[in-house]
């Protein structure tokens, strides 16, 4: 059962306490912050090392409410970056989201990671590191009303129409668009983090547009190794 404030609209004079989480990148953070009309209070925020989530990701969650000294039960929202990114750090953020949310019937929201680096850089075009030579990419689609998000290496970019402007918050993302789009105007922004993700989700907080927690999955927008490398044995055997 998810937590609700009391009337029918979204009573942007109330406060929500907000808790963000962010594993997806090389490195992560858990925030914590206050909505309160349409400003966002950052009360705390702590980074975490690139594969220590699952190690540490709770213990800082805790760190983080004890310095605020707030309690599980006052948080009205948990948002959590749903991918793309890193398999292993997706999961591990996706996994803490619900297993924080249920016991104390918290809502959540589900943010991407492309979206929160567009609303962080201010711009509609937005990439990131995917390894293996290959981004992930946002960008408006035909007409402009709606946005895609994709995985995409140099062939595909370079059958695209490139965006007037693009941002990238990494070396490698940075150096795959300046080779294929050498006319598109690049900026370089810092990697969002849990309190960008809460930014990004206030409207949505306010709205009470959650998730269900027994459908939200990862965005990864590429097939593991096991599924890539698996599927020509599944197939000989008849999968």
């Amino acid at each position: 059962m998810t937590k609700e404030s009391n009337g029918a609209g979204p009573e942007q004079d109330a406060e929500r306490l907000v808790l963000g989480i962010d594993t997806c990148g090389p490195s992560g953070s858990v925030a914590l912050a206050r909505l309160q009309g349409d400003g966002v209070e950052l009360l705390g925020q702590i980074e975490l090392a690139g594969k220590s989530y699952s190690a540490t990701l709770v213990s800082a969650v805790g760190e983080l409410l004890s310095r605020s000294q707030k309690h599980m039960s006052l948080l009205d929202a948990i948002v959590v970056t749903s991918g793309p990114g890193s398999f292993t750090g997706v999961r591990v953020g996706l996994s803490a989201a619900k297993g924080l949310a249920e016991p104390a019937g918290v809502p959540v929201v589900a943010v991407s990671r492309l979206a929160t680096l567009a609303r962080k850089a201010g711009v509609d075009a937005v990439a990131l590191d995917a390894h293996r030579q290959e981004i992930f990419v946002r960008l408006i689609g035909d007409g402009g009303a709606t946005s895609r998000e994709f995985l995409a290496g140099q062939k595909e970019l370079e059958a695209m129409a490139p965006p007037e402007k693009i941002a990238a918050c990494d070396e490698a993302a940075e150096e795959l668009l300046k080779a294929v789009w050498p006319g598109t105007e690049l900026m370089r922004v810092s990697a969002p983090m849990a309190a960008d993700a809460i930014e990004l989700a206030a409207g949505h907080i306010w709205a009470r547009e959650f998730a269900d927690l027994a459908l939200l999955d990862a965005h990864y927008l590429r097939r593991s190794d096991a599924e890539i490398f698996g599927a020509p044995e599944r197939a000989a055997r008849g999968a």
